[in-house]
C-alpha cells in the first residue's frame, strides 16, 4: 500500500515541505506529464507515501478532490485489470485507466483509490523524529458504513474486528504493511458525504510529538485523552496516537481511536 497526501496546488509547497520535516524523508524528483507527483524517500526501508498536486479545479491523474489523501494498491503488473474487475464486482467503480501502469476506482463510498504496479517493495521504514505514519483512516458517514466495511475487507483481504473504541473498525492484513487501515463511523452531521480519509502517526510520546509537529507549523484542533487531532500547514486534518514501545498497532481518528496504548 501507498498513501498520498493531496495537496491544492496553493498548498502544495508548504505542505510538502512539512510532510518532510515530519517524516524525516528526502523527497524524488516530480514526474508525471505535468510534474505533479513525488515520492517521500525514507532514510532506509521502501517508500509508502506520495505526494500530488492537485490541478486547478481539483484534479490531477484521473484524481479529484480539494485536498485529503488517496490510497494506492500494489498488485503484480499483469493482474492489474483483474484487480480492478474484482473491485467492480465487490462495489466499486472504476473511473481512469492508463493501460498497464494504473487504475483509478471509486469504493462503493466514493472514495477514491488507484491500483497499480507492485515494484517489489517490502520493507517498512522505521520510526523516525518520533512517529511515523502507520494507518490511512477512512471517515465513513453512517449510512455507508457497513457496507464500505464489507468492501474493504473483501478487496484487501483484512479481517474486519470492532475497535475498543466504538464506532471503530480495524482491518487487520498481513504482517509487514507499512500502513493498516481504520474505519471511522461519522456522526450524523456528515451524512450525504462521500468517503474521505486522513492519516495517523503512532507515537510513544504524544505531548513531545505534538510539540514537534507544532514547532513545524502545525496547529492543534483537537486534544482527547490517547491522541490529539491536529492540522498541517494545508489545514489537512491527521492525528497523532499513542503507541506502546515497539509496537504501531491500530490508530486514531478525529474523534476516535483504535487502539489507545
Amino acid at each position: 500500500m501507498t498513501v498520498f497526501l493531496d495537496f491544492r496546488a496553493d498548498a502544495f509547497e508548504a505542505g510538502v515541505a512539512f510532510w518532510r520535516e515530519v517524516t524525516g524523508c528526502g523527497l524524488s524528483e516530480f514526474r508525471g506529464p505535468t510534474k505533479d507527483f513525488a515520492t517521500l524517500l525514507p532514510p532506509s526501508g521502501d517508500a509508502y507515501l506520495r505526494v500530488q498536486r492537485l490541478l486547478s479545479g481539483g484534479v490531477s491523474g484521473g484524481v479529484s478532490g480539494g485536498g485529503g489523501c488517496h490510497l494506492d494498491l500494489h498488485t503484480a503488473a499483469g493482474s492489474l485489470e483483474e484487480e480492478a474487475d474484482r473491485a467492480v464486482a465487490l462495489g466499486a467503480r472504476v473511473r481512469h485507466r492508463e493501460a498497464g501502469e494504473l487504475i483509478v476506482a471509486d469504493s462503493p463510498g466514493g472514495f477514491t483509490f488507484c491500483f497499480v504496479r507492485w515494484e517489489g517493495e517490502r520493507f517498512v521504514p522505521p520510526t523516525v523524529g518520533g512517529s511515523r505514519v502507520d494507518t490511512l483512516c477512512l471517515d465513513v458517514p453512517p449510512a455507508r458504513f457497513d457496507a464500505e466495511c464489507a468492501f474493504w475487507s473483501a478487496l484487501t483481504g483484512g479481517e474486519a474486528h470492532p475497535a475498543p473504541v466504538p464506532g471503530f473498525t480495524s482491518l487487520r492484513g498481513p504482517a509487514g504493511m507499512p500502513v493498516r487501515l481504520l474505519l471511522q463511523r461519522l456522526d450524523d452531521a456528515a451524512l450525504g458525504q462521500r468517503v474521505r480519509a486522513h492519516v495517523d502517526l503512532g507515537a510513544t510520546d504524544v505531548a513531545g510529538e505534538v510539540a514537534r509537529h507544532v514547532s513545524l507549523g502545525a496547529r492543534v484542533t483537537a486534544t482527547l485523552p490517547y491522541w490529539t487531532v491536529l492540522a498541517d500547514p494545508a489545514d489537512r486534518e491527521y492525528c497523532l496516537v499513542v503507541r506502546r514501545s515497539g509496537g504501531a498497532r491500530g490508530s486514531g481518528g478525529t474523534t476516535g481511536s483504535d487502539d489507545a496504548a
